[in-house]
Formats: C-alpha cells, sequence, structure tokens
C-alpha cells in the first residue's frame, strides 16, 4: 500500500488472530498501524500473525474479553507501551450452529456465553479503553456484527439476537460517546473463512446462491470496511455498514 493513512496510530483487534481478524490486522499494519493482537487459547498462532505484519512494535496479549480485570490490565499496559489506541475492532465472537427449531438444545450456558462474549465483551472492551480513545484527537470503535442481527437467519437464535443486540450498542455508545470517540458497526454476511469451512459445502453454496452478487465475502472485503470507516466515512457514527453483498435482499 503506497499510501499509509494511519501511520503512527495504533489499533487493538480482539480475537485478532482468527480468519477474519487477521485479515484485518494486516490491512490495519499496511495502512500504517500498530497492532495489537487478543488472542483466548492459540498464543502460536497470534505470535505468527504478529511476525508477519508489516510495520514494527505490535504487540500480542492473552484476554478473554469477558475478562474485566484482563481488559483494565492490558489497557494499562497500552498506556505505559505505546501510550495511545487510535482504534479498537471487537472482533472476538463465538457461536455454535443450533437449528432454529431446537430450543433444547440451545441451552441456558451456550445462551449465556454467547452473549457474555459478544455483546458484554465488547461493552466491556470500551469501557476499558474509553480514556485511551477519547484521548488526543478522539478514537473509533468498530464493532464486528453480522447480518444475522438484521434478518434473524443465523447459527442459533441467541447469535443472531446476540448481533441485533451489539448493533443497538453501536446506536447508544456512539451517542454517549460523542464527540470524542466514533462507534460504528461493520456487518457481514457470510464470508469464506474458518467458520464457512466448517460448514457442508451445499449450505453454503446455498449462501452464495441466495446472494445478489454471486458470491459471499472474503474476509479482506470485511478489514477493507474497517479501514474505510477509520480512513473515509469519517462523518460517520452510530451506523451498519453493511458488507452482505445484498443477502437481506433474498
Amino acid at each position: 500500500m503506497a499510501s499509509r493513512p494511519l501511520k503512527g496510530q495504533v489499533a487493538l483487534v480482539t480475537g485478532g488472530a482468527g480468519g477474519i481478524g487477521s485479515a484485518i490486522c494486516h490491512t490495519l499494519a499496511e495502512a500504517g498501524a500498530t497492532l495489537v493482537i487478543t488472542f483466548n487459547r492459540d498464543q502460536a498462532r497470534a505470535d505468527a500473525l504478529a511476525a508477519e505484519l508489516p510495520g514494527a512494535g505490535h504487540l500480542v496479549a492473552q484476554v478473554r474479553v469477558e475478562d474485566s480485570a484482563a481488559l483494565a490490565a492490558l489497557a494499562q499496559r497500552i498506556g505505559e507501551g505505546p501510550g495511545r489506541l487510535d482504534l479498537l475492532v471487537n472482533n472476538a465472537g463465538i457461536t455454535k450452529p443450533v437449528p432454529h427449531h431446537d430450543l433444547d438444545a440451545l441451552d441456558d450456558e451456550l445462551i449465556d456465553s454467547i452473549f457474555r462474549v459478544n455483546v458484554r465483551g465488547a461493552i466491556a472492551c470500551v469501557r476499558a479503553m474509553r480514556p485511551l480513545l477519547a484521548a488526543g484527537e478522539g478514537g473509533l470503535v468498530v464493532n464486528i456484527s453480522s447480518v444475522a442481527g438484521r434478518t434473524g437467519l443465523g447459527s442459533n437464535i441467541a447469535y443472531c439476537a446476540s448481533k441485533a443486540a451489539l448493533d443497538n450498542v453501536t446506536k447508544s455508545l456512539a451517542r454517549a460517546l460523542a464527540p470524542q470517540v466514533r462507534v460504528v458497526s461493520v456487518s457481514p454476511g457470510w464470508v469464506e473463512g474458518e467458520y464457512a469451512l466448517r460448514m457442508p459445502p451445499a449450505l453454503v453454496q446455498e449462501q452464495r446462491d441466495k446472494t445478489p452478487l454471486g458470491r459471499i465475502a472474503s474476509p479482506g472485503e470485511v478489514a477493507d470496511a474497517v479501514l474505510a470507516v477509520a480512513t473515509q466515512l469519517r462523518f460517520t457514527t452510530g451506523a451498519v455498514i453493511p458488507v452482505d453483498g445484498g443477502r437481506p435482499l433474498n
């Protein structure tokens, strides 16, 4: 990338070593940002990602987003290290395929864990990082949502509800944190990545066929949307940016 519009900036990507997360990290690093990458279990993968990113000074931290004390410690580490935080990407999320009609399989622990990570975790990250984000010229929060929050079609009912809640959190926080911090959701449909690879090929092809643009997104296209919000859509806050190929139209 010839232009480096994020040069000198610091970006935190939760769940950064996953398929979408690693694409976001690459795109932001190529734009000049220094990355802080959190992971839950696979440190080797996170370390390998940090090592292959362009630029220097990237940090890796094992932090569960539902652990508020760990998030506060990470905020202190960022403050004492890079000394600033310009962009928080709430990318960490979990789900499990459960047919929507099978309410017995959607047990209480699964429901609670989905909301702990996908909703409470995002709020907790913003709460911990707010002082850093609000310093200087102000910062940006990008919540990685899902078309499931709009359509109610997704891996399970609780997941769909969690993404709808996350979009609502985006709107509420955009109002509450303005003008110092902008908050935006980026909302993909199906993505050609790890989750799709675990699904039956016929199901993935069905999603391609039902998408007006005739395919599903690449992780890089989700990352491009994050970069666009950070560098081009500077007067946008409280919005949900779709990256779904028009999937809700069908």
